[in-house]
């Protein structure tokens, strides 16, 4: 699943309507920015509870926005609030006859005594709207990943094919080794021991195997293939198993001796490049 997705839903809500807009991008933990009208600021704790049970990674913003509906802006007044501060009042200009009356503006300008508080009603549209619009994010997520996973399967049976390529290509290794060295020999137009020659052949064949690599890369690739073919929660594996092929890739080029092989290692190592950069982006 790609963790790039956009969603917008919007419900009735009155006279108007309620908005709730989810945008998710890659990230390696699950990080939330919400935007909410204050008339919606006690939903929140709600909001990321829901949101972290429909997702595991990304960085989610949240924004909610009422449009043409007095729910969202009704002001209401605390009579607490208000009662307390006329008694408060009373009892100093009981004790200080001097001072001014409280005047309404006074009242409600003080602290606490005005709230927009939306009704229940509205906070639960607000639910539905944030409901609607996860479930159109997961499945924007779901179509990306489908999309990026057909990229992967693509890059990786090519990083097979450059892998079948250069185990064909090892099979000359020892012959053009042993013609190097030769051609060495009679440049300096020294004598040397054939068997000496040989034996020098056989340890740079030694230096330069690089079967193992390419029977890791091999490894590396058919597991990556089956963790996207498994779905779920892969990013992070997939993100380890890239890690593994460039490593592999990286020796591979530092130990071919020809340009065939040089030239399936730099290829590959491209291939993984491009991957790694994908695979960042799924959950």
């Amino acid at each position: 699943m790609s963790m790039t997705a956009f969603a917008r839903v919007s419900v009735p809500a009155g006279d108007g309507e309620v908005i709730c807009e989810l945008r998710s991008v890659n990230h390696r933990y699950l990080e939330f920015a919400l935007r909410l009208p204050e008339a919606l600021e006690g939903l929140a704790l709600a909001i990321r509870e829901r949101l972290s049970k429909g997702l595991a990674r990304g960085k989610v913003d949240v924004a909610f926005a009422a449009r043409g509906t007095a729910a969202a802006n009704a002001l209401r007044y605390d009579p607490a609030v208000v009662a307390d501060l006329v008694r408060v009042s009373a009892t100093l200009r009981a004790a200080h006859p001097e001072l001014a009356p409280l005047a309404l503006a006074d009242v409600l300008r003080w602290p606490g005594v005005m709230t927009s508080a939306a009704p229940a009603s509205f906070e639960d549209q607000a639910l539905a709207a944030l409901e609607g619009a996860l479930t159109a994010l997961l499945e924007a997520r779901e179509r990306e990943g489908a999309r990026l996973a057909a990229l992967l399967l693509e890059r990786l049976a090519r990083i097979e094919d450059h892998v079948a390529e250069a185990r064909a290509s090892w099979a000359s290794v020892a012959t053009l080794l042993r013609t190097r060295l030769y051609a060495r020999i009679d440049e300096l137009g020294v004598a040397v021991d054939p068997g000496r020659l040989e034996q020098e052949v056989v340890f740079q064949v030694q230096k330069s195997d690089a079967r193992e690599e390419l029977d890791r890369l091999a490894i590396h690739a058919s597991e990556a293939r089956d963790v996207l073919q498994g779905g779920g929660a892969i990013g992070r594996r997939l993100d380890f198993l890239m890690q593994e092929l460039n490593r592999e890739a990286n020796t591979l080029a530092a130990k071919s001796p020809s340009a065939a092989l040089a030239s399936q290692a730099v290829a590959i190592k491209v291939l993984v490049d491009q991957m790694r950069e994908q695979v960042q982006n799924i959950e």
